[in-house]
């Protein structure tokens, strides 16, 4: 695991707040964007409820739009499906 990833997440693995700089909230959203199968559809109650159990902050919702917002998640406009995105490669950053 990235050493700087690491400093945003609690002993279970759970992220305990969503980093400001850019380049670690790539990480952080790489990291979540892992939980979810490809070619699999979820309902938003399934993205809110795996989201929930990674991270410790309760505020799922801006978890999910950042991963929308972001490209690792894929939904229908009117939010009934979401799906993780194949073309998002996953960030090789090398935050400083």
């Amino acid at each position: 695991m990235n050493d700087i990833l690491a400093r945003f997440l609690d002993g279970e693995g759970r992220l305990k707040q969503l980093p400001q700089k850019r380049a670690y909230r790539a990480l952080a959203c790489d990291y979540l964007a892992d939980k979810f199968e490809y070619d699999r559809d979820y309902t938003e109650t399934e993205v809110n409820g795996i989201l929930s159990r990674w991270h410790t902050f309760e505020d799922y919702f801006i978890l999910r739009r950042e991963l929308v917002e972001g490209g690792w998640l894929c939904r229908l406009p009117n939010g009934s499906r979401y799906w993780r995105n194949r073309d998002k490669t996953p960030q090789n950053t090398q935050a400083h």
